[in-house]
């Protein structure tokens, strides 16, 4: 039985344990109220945009903690670390440092952790090396050659789609030729081939030691399903389960809730139907629809009071939804009334679009709104191209957000090997990597001597004593030596020094054209693994939370706007936001049934509309080039073309710019970008409290001044960090 709406007599006697502090639930509106206090049995939270779900699930650690539930009792799970731990910083602030105890952070993060401890149950041991893609990718090449499905055959799927195939598998819960006949036909006459290719590679990673993203899932969902010792022993371990964008789970993640909460059923999962977006990375919108099948008796609350926009936008926004054929019916409303209509401008092509773009940013930055607070979405990262020109030739500075994450790079890649080792010496992929950098050395050679390595018993011996040819064998003495010198060292930071002597020369050869600009990716990272002092735990980081390398808190970054993919938008807001691209055909894009697909591109415009604050504003182009580059002609997206009348203003004819928006953004000081010239901090810019920022760990204060530049700081999310000032990029906050 689904029950739905307050039911004040089950919850209004709250008890508290005497001697522990009271939250303050004043601040709370009733839904969220009512959210927060029913701690027990299965809760359903529908989350409207911007309806303060973050706050509800702060509040909620806060109030479990209050009651008396331990910290180690607590599960939060949510799809990125960093909220996990803005969340459980929030809750510290409005309780005590309990919350830190909270066992909080990604699906594959907690995997990780329980993995190690029980893992040895499914054969796994405790040093297991996490791979990402391109790792994984790396074995598949391997693998193809060693199965000889290389050269023969010139129409065998590439090692991105063979990755794509058998993730995608993974994640919907199907088996891989059902997913080949279903999304890749014309690649089904290779099914046998790749059906012996994912064996292998699931033969591979085990041997090796090795799990990919998707088997930490897999695995974490058949230690519980598998091992009733270990499932009764996570399950009592964790009382109270908290779940964030549950409507962004796939089919095994849903299962392993259900697991986790095994015996008790004390779970809140938060999210939106609304905004179920990702189902090319194996996201199930109906896991949210069929939450309470799964867990019945399940508490229904829907936050539908937003925080974020005013009437107007929220008007059109609840329009584009109420059009959805699956929903949980839900109006949301909110007390900010605003009197700016969202604005729909119809260009005659992509460069109209994007002068008229240009042009409204300039007004808005010319009225006081930061350029900072600005974002233009789009569906495709290509659809911004026009755009970024007509930005660029007005002198303005953009982020696009998206491309490599840091560790993702080949030199970065390099170094990591060498430290992947040293927590997993079985792991073939990055013996094979590091001995690839020997002169003289080739593939197969390489991949002999790894083998060899990782099925020794005392692999560090092998590599010492291995009978090198000739023209190799100084360099192999070398490696030896350096492992030999890596393994006497505790600090990550101390073999992080060691590695740099052996790989320099080598970085130096093999990125001859470009390696300044590569180093300084390596100075960052000499900056990150100062800060751990357990080497497994910075391996795992740098797979499971790797660093951005577009992201930056440098002080002249602070004033870019941004574009984006609405993907990549989704859970943030801006004061004004443009969505470009409003055509048929391209939103939503040209091969989307109807149906799901249809119904999760309806989705991913309300999610772009709902990320506006104050200002909102839809263009599209009137002719759209093919990809065999003819123009065609083209309307609105039928998307916005079902909207009621009334809900947005059409921009006018005489109300367009001129046909060039060159300069529009250097015509005084208000409008033009500000940035501040700076030096590399030393020592006697600083002094007890004085405001830094850090890459990585953000904003801080200096709490002591060390000997031999290095400085003490208090970080508002990361406690007291030690600091060099020679690695650390150290950035002095000023007003």
């Amino acid at each position: 039985m689904v029950k739905s709406g307050p039911m004040q007599s089950d919850i209004s006697n709250i008890q508290i344990h005497p001697g522990l502090p009271v939250i303050d639930l004043d601040e709370l509106n009733p839904a969220q109220h009512e959210a927060v206090i029913r701690t027990e049995g299965p809760v359903l939270v529908i989350a409207g945009a911007g309806s303060g779900k973050t706050r509800t699930l702060v509040y909620r650690v806060a109030h479990l903690l209050a009651k008396g539930v331990a910290p180690e009792n607590i599960l939060l799970l949510t799809f990125t670390r960093k909220s996990a731990q803005e969340m459980l910083w929030r809750a510290g602030r409005l309780l005590n440092d309990s919350c830190s105890r909270v066992v909080g952070g990604t699906f594959h993060g907690t995997a990780n952790l329980l993995l190690r401890r029980h893992g040895a149950a499914l054969g796994f041991g405790s040093s297991f090396t996490i791979i990402d893609r391109s790792d994984a990718e790396g074995i598949i090449n391997l693998l193809k050659s060693s199965l000889g499905l290389t050269g023969r055959d010139q129409q065998f799927p590439s090692k991105r789609i063979i990755i794509n195939m058998i993730s995608g598998a993974v994640n919907k819960s199907i088996a891989l030729e059902d997913l080949v006949f279903a999304q890749y036909v014309h690649l089904s006459e290779h099914t046998d081939d790749l059906l012996r290719l994912q064996k292998h590679y699931q033969e591979f990673k085990f041997t090796h030691g090795l799990m990919d993203y998707d088997d930490l899932l897999v695995n974490w969902k058949r230690l519980l399903d598998e091992v009733p010792e270990a499932r009764q022993a996570i399950a009592s371990r964790f009382t109270h389960i908290m779940v964030d964008e549950y409507q962004d789970t796939n089919l095994v993640q849903a299962e392993i809730v259900r697991l986790v909460a095994y015996g008790h059923d004390n779970v809140m999962v938060v999210g939106d139907d609304s905004q179920s977006i990702y189902s090319f990375r194996g996201a199930d919108f109906y896991n949210i629809m069929r939450f309470p099948k799964l867990f019945p008796d399940t508490h229904i609350i829907k936050l539908e009071e937003n925080y974020r926009s005013t009437e107007p936008i929220l008007a059109l926004t609840n329009d584009i939804i109420c059009h959805a054929t699956e929903k949980y019916t839900k109006t949301l409303f909110t007390r900010l009334e605003g009197t700016a209509k969202p604005l729909l401008f119809a260009a005659d092509d992509e460069r109209q679009e994007a002068r008229f773009v240009a042009g409204k940013i300039s007004e808005l930055v010319a009225a006081g709104v930061r350029f900072q607070d600005i974002a233009v979405l789009f569906r495709s990262g290509f659809h911004s191209y026009k755009l970024e020109i007509e930005l660029a030739s007005g002198g303005v500075d953009f982020e696009k957000r998206g491309g490599l994450k840091l560790t993702e790079s080949a030199h970065m890649k390099d170094v990591l090997s060498f430290l992947r080792i040293l927590v997993n010496p079985r792991d073939n992929l990055s013996w094979n990597r590091v001995l690839l950098h020997l002169d003289k050395v080739g593939p197969k050679t390489a991949q002999k001597i790894a083998a060899q390595i990782g099925q020794s018993p005392e692999p560090f011996q092998l590599l010492a004593e291995y009978p090198a040819g000739k023209t190799w064998e100084e360099g192999m003495r070398r490696l030896a030596r350096i492992f030999g010198d890596l393994l006497q060292e505790k600090s990550p930071a101390a073999m992080y020094e060691l590695i740099m002597i052996y790989y320099q020369p080598i970085f130096e050869r093999l990125y001859h054209d470009d390696y300044p600009k590569r180093q300084k990716d390596l100075e960052q990272l000499q900056g990150i693994i100062s800060e751990y002092a357990d080497l497994q735990a910075f391996v795992d980081d740098t797979t499971l939370d790797p660093p951005d390398s577009a992201t930056s808190h440098r002080e002249e970054d602070v004033n870019r706007m941004i574009l984006s993919t609405i993907h990549s938008a989704k859970g943030l807001e801006w004061e004004a936001v443009f969505v470009i691209g409003l055509a048929e055909g391209r939103f939503p894009h040209a091969k989307a049934e109807m149906g799901e697909q249809w119904e999760e591109e309806r989705r991913l415009l309300y999610v772009a509309a709902t990320r506006a604050k104050k200002y909102l504003y839809l263009s599209y182009p009137k002719e759209l080039m093919t990809p065999d580059r003819q123009f065609r002609r083209v309307s609105m997206s039928p998307f916005l073309s079902e909207l009621k009348g009334g809900l947005f203003e059409r921009m006018q004819e005489e109300e367009r710019r001129p046909s060039s928006s060159a300069g529009v953004f250097t015509r005084g000081a208000a409008v033009t970008p500000l940035r501040k010239s700076r030096n590399k901090v030393s020592m006697t810019d600083l002094a007890k409290g004085t405001q830094v920022s850090h890459p990585f760990f953000g904003t801080g204060t200096v709490v002591t001044l060390g000997s031999v530049r290095t400085v003490d700081v208090l970080f508002e999310r990361h406690g007291l960090k030690t600091l060099h000032l020679d690695y650390a990029k150290l950035t002095i906050v000023t007003d």
